[in-house]
């Protein structure tokens, strides 16, 4: 069967459904591999530093901020577990240390801490670290997290559950010794699991590497057929355009094809692309009306996310007039777009 670019203009409507179904049978599911990116963190080093937090605090039976911050000092990756055995992620660390302890902690500040630790593995035992602002910072981290993970979790109205009502802290500090000391129940890991997602934190932390799967691709195929191509920086304004496309060609001051980038598998996510595609046809539209210099708008989409709703692809098929593409058949990107007048 055709896909949508093969098909003249005149005939997409009337084969709108079966070049849906060719679109829907052309979409990769993008989950089952992620991206390592720099900041991927192996069991053995988390292991490892998990290892020195529980010997620094005798196996949890002395858990406190000297001897947390001695474990710091010796391995700065045990900022991670501690945040693990916490469950935050570094911004709701930071929020709620910042309003226990009455400290300002910028979001950011949190967040760089717990990349470099991952490095910089000695880095809180420079001396004077403790001085300096990230020093004061982590200090209040600390103080706080050890007083929430040695309380537990409080008790909470009906219909309503806590962040640290988990199987290793919710009891307090006792669950968090028995569960070094004796390890956790297969069917509890599974359960936190349940809840918290495989690889989640990861997944979040490599989101804009996983989209530019699909935008490094469409540059490779650019480069490859020697095009002239702007990308386009995110919240960069182009002059025409609300909101400027992934990719412009040859330039920004005279585009002759727009192209826009997704690959998600996030049925929400894909439904913004697709009106996002729609409107940049709209501006398409009122140029040639017009009798203005227009553009190609071209769609360049993959993932799950965009096989939920079939009249999405339809408005997309429609609106780009047949010129949608996926990573199957990206390698016909430019000679079955205006691609190919810029190409050699």
């Amino acid at each position: 069967m055709s896909h949508p670019f093969e098909v003249p203009e005149r005939d997409l409507v009337d084969r709108l459904d079966q070049l849906v179904d060719v679109t829907f049978n052309d979409l990769q599911s993008q989950f089952l591999v992620l991206p390592r990116g720099s900041a991927f963190l192996e069991y053995d080093d988390f292991q490892t530093a998990y290892e020195t937090l529980k010997s620094r605090t005798r196996a949890f039976e002395e858990f406190n901020v000297e001897r947390v911050w001695a474990a710091l000092e010796s391995d700065a990756l045990v900022f991670v577990v501690i945040r693990t055995i916490l469950g935050f992620s570094p911004p709701e660390w930071a929020d709620i240390a910042g309003s226990q302890a009455g400290v300002a902690i910028p979001q950011g500040a949190a967040r760089t801490l717990d990349r470099r630790v991952r490095d910089e593995r000695r880095m809180f035992s420079r001396d004077g670290f403790i001085e300096t602002a990230a020093g004061r910072r982590l200090r209040t981290l600390v103080e706080v997290a050890v007083r929430l993970i040695t309380q537990g979790a409080p008790p909470q109205p009906e219909g309503m559950t806590h962040r640290l009502a988990k199987a290793d802290t919710a009891g307090g500090l006792p669950d968090v010794q028995n569960a070094a000391r004796f390890h956790v129940p297969y069917a509890v890991v599974l359960y936190e699991r349940y809840l918290g997602r495989p690889f989640a934190s990861h997944r979040d932390s490599v989101s804009e590497l996983v989209g530019d799967l699909m935008e490094s691709a469409i540059e490779q195929q650019l480069l490859n057929g020697n095009v002239t191509y702007r990308k386009m920086g995110r919240a960069e304004r182009v002059a025409g355009f609300d909101q400027a496309p992934d990719f412009l060609v040859p330039t920004e001051l005279s585009p002759a094809v727009a192209i826009e980038a997704k690959l998600t598998n996030d049925d929400g996510t894909a439904r913004d692309k697709v009106t996002r595609l729609v409107h940049l046809a709209e501006i398409r539209d009122a140029r040639e009306r017009a009798g203005e210099p227009s553009f190609e708008v071209v769609a360049c989409i993959d993932g799950r996310g965009f096989g939920v709703r079939r009249q999405d692809i339809r408005r997309l098929i429609t609106a780009t007039r047949g010129k949608v593409f996926t990573l199957a058949t990206l390698d016909r990107l430019i000679e079955e777009t205006r691609l190919r007048e810029f190409a050699s």
